[in-house]
């Protein structure tokens, strides 16, 4: 629910979930949504590896969320195009295959004293950057 809400906020055009193993949209997501999940399309990808294959095809660049990844949010260089942003499962992260799928592992530098920000509160750290990075384009 936080998610979609702050994937309408940061004008997304949509949100996509994996058909298995992912947190659905019930109640409690409807409820923190704060109505957002009625205005935003909300998809399910039977196998998300081959739906993120096929964004790249048409030339969307997929981001994976990574404490250790390869490119920091604010040196990111691929937010003025059109991008998939994917966060993995709290705990376990993105999957190989996924990871192996993205354009760009991206992390959000924190304070080291903080082991990692949870799923919700890092796509909402970087939906806000790449639509500051686009506003000042």
């Amino acid at each position: 629910g936080a998610i979609i809400r702050s994937a309408a906020a940061f004008g997304s055009q949509g949100i996509i979930l994996p058909q298995r193993r992912s947190a659905g949209v019930n109640s409690a997501a409807w409820k923190t949504s704060a109505g957002a999940a009625a205005r935003i399309p909300v998809a399910l990808a039977t196998n998300l590896t081959t739906q993120l294959k096929e964004f790249k095809k048409q030339g969307v660049f997929v981001l994976g969320l990574d404490g250790d990844g390869d490119v920091a949010l604010p040196d990111l260089q691929l937010a003025d195009r059109p991008v998939v942003i994917v966060v993995g499962s709290e705990g376990k992260g993105l999957s190989r295959l996924v990871t192996e799928t993205c354009d760009q592992i991206v992390s959000i530098p924190i304070n080291a004293a903080t082991e990692s920000l949870n799923a919700g509160i890092a796509t909402s750290v970087a939906l806000y950057q790449v639509a500051t990075i686009r506003a000042a384009r």
